[in-house]
């Protein structure tokens, strides 16, 4: 091999008019091979584009034992001419001079071979899915809207405050937890009525996998004044369904002085700029998407970021829909908590465009939200988009200390005077909202089910690789 520095796939395809005619050097993963007795032509593929490279194998220069294992999974490295394509489907392509195999795969074996696969078959070979094009597009565009909130935020001033992932709080309330203990399951220890003795664990107290980041994120934004966190959150929900993980990744962004409207043009300028910022990025991948999976793709990408929100109150909104006339799964009444289908009825069918509905009663919202004047609402706000219902869930919070006290007292919730220090000592308005990250890449790509959005799904009865 000639000392050449190598080229991505990627490189080679934006620039293959003005580096045709050089030699290049490039390595990869062979998606085909096809061919004569004259001539074989291998698709190869490095992960940094959609999009193969055609390499061309004349026989007069390779034998049959060379090329014997390039096959379909192996991976190779190449140096070679590179020339204007005389195919279809191709501008330019790699006269090959040079063969080196790095890897094989056994035809027989490899389960990826040039078919159709099912993405519930997909899913049990997740150590190997993100080698198809289907997930090396869905893995490129979640990296892409990763930096592209990362950017947003460090660009709007804000500051990634990193929260903890072990805690003794529960942020929603909701007991759905993964504990964390080192204590000997064969042998607990317990205490004189019977009850486990977390004495003896290793924080000396009961702890758990945390469900959000929010609250310790409020220390921060009554420090630092607007912050964002971004990390890993667990939910121990016994759910099977397209819609939920135990193990997925959170944006909750915390802002001192951000009254309830300040929150909703955030969130609503965030959600925008992810879209925009993968549209312009990630054209090809979303085009191979929607191509393969949801023609309706680009049109609905392009109809949030070019609508205005509605924004709607809770209880207008239950108006809507019990004089819809539409039946729905389940009954629509002042204080349900509203499903996906009555959410997706507003966005899709009444308004047309993407909704925030706010003022929601207080009963079905968290303890920290902000109480209206009624008394029987609070300042929450959830952004509704078309296909996934529910995307962002944020509030204003309570920042009176004797609401907030009595809210936590009603609830039973103990533990909480750290929390409340920040209402003791110098409060503020504040807001802030979350954004499951999951659900963001279910959207932009078009995907069905959110385990085919993450590199690696945690669900019920499933922790595999």
């Amino acid at each position: 091999m000639k000392d050449i520095k190598r080229k991505t796939v990627a490189d080679i395809l934006a620039h293959g008019a003005e580096l045709a005619g050089q030699e290049v050097d490039v390595k990869g993963w062979v998606r085909t091979r096809r061919g004569n007795k004259n001539v074989q032509f291998v698709a190869l593929n490095d992960g940094s584009t959609i999009n193969n490279l055609q390499i061309v194998f004349d026989l007069s220069k390779f034998s049959d034992e060379q090329l014997r294992p390039v096959t379909t999974g192996s991976s190779i490295h190449v140096q070679g001419l590179l020339v204007a394509s005389q195919g279809k489907g191709q501008s330019v392509e790699v006269q090959a001079d040079e063969l080196q195999i790095y890897g094989t795969a056994n035809p027989e074996e490899y389960p990826l071979q040039k078919k159709g696969h099912s993405l519930e078959f997909l899913r049990d070979k997740a150590h190997l899915r993100q080698r198809t094009n289907t997930f090396s597009a869905v893995l490129r565009i979640r990296h892409a809207l990763a930096f592209a909130i990362h950017k947003f935020f460090n660009d709007k001033g804000f500051y990634y405050f990193h929260t903890p992932l072990i805690t003794a709080s529960d942020c929603e309330g909701a007991g759905a937890q993964f504990q964390v203990t080192t204590l000997d399951l064969n042998d607990v220890p317990r205490t004189e009525d019977g009850k486990v003795d977390y004495n003896n664990d290793f924080f000396g107290r009961q702890t758990s996998l945390t469900v959000s980041g929010q609250l310790e994120g409020e220390l921060g934004a009554t420090a630092l004044g607007c912050i964002y966190t971004f990390g890993p959150t667990f939910r121990a929900e016994n759910s099977n369904t397209p819609r939920h993980l135990s193990e997925f990744w959170m944006i909750e962004p915390e802002m001192a002085f951000y009254e309830i409207e300040d929150n909703m043009d955030l969130a609503e300028e965030f959600i925008k700029y992810c879209i925009s910022y993968a549209l312009e990025h990630c054209a090809d991948d979303i085009a191979f998407l929607a191509d393969h999976f949801d023609k309706e793709l680009p049109e609905r990408l392009r109809f949030v970021v070019e609508n205005d929100f509605v924004r709607l109150p809770y209880t207008e909104g239950v108006r809507i829909l019990e004089e819809s006339g539409k039946k729905f799964e389940f009954p629509v009444y002042w204080g349900v908590d509203l499903a996906s289908e009555h959410e997706r009825f507003l966005v899709e069918e009444h308004f047309k465009k993407p909704v925030i509905l706010t003022d929601y009663p207080k009963e079905i919202k968290a303890f920290y939200m902000k109480l209206n004047d009624d008394g029987k609402t609070v300042r929450a706000m959830d952004v509704l988009f078309p296909k996934i219902g529910e995307i962002i869930g944020g509030s204003q919070r309570e920042e009176n200390l004797d609401k907030l006290q009595a809210r936590i007292d009603e609830l039973g919730l103990t533990g909480m005077e750290w929390y409340l220090d920040t209402r003791r000592f110098g409060t503020v308005p504040h807001s802030g909202f979350g954004l499951g990250f999951e659900r963001l890449v279910l959207f932009v790509t078009g995907m069905q089910n959110i385990r085919d959005v993450i590199p690696f799904p945690r669900f019920p009865k499933n922790c595999e690789f």
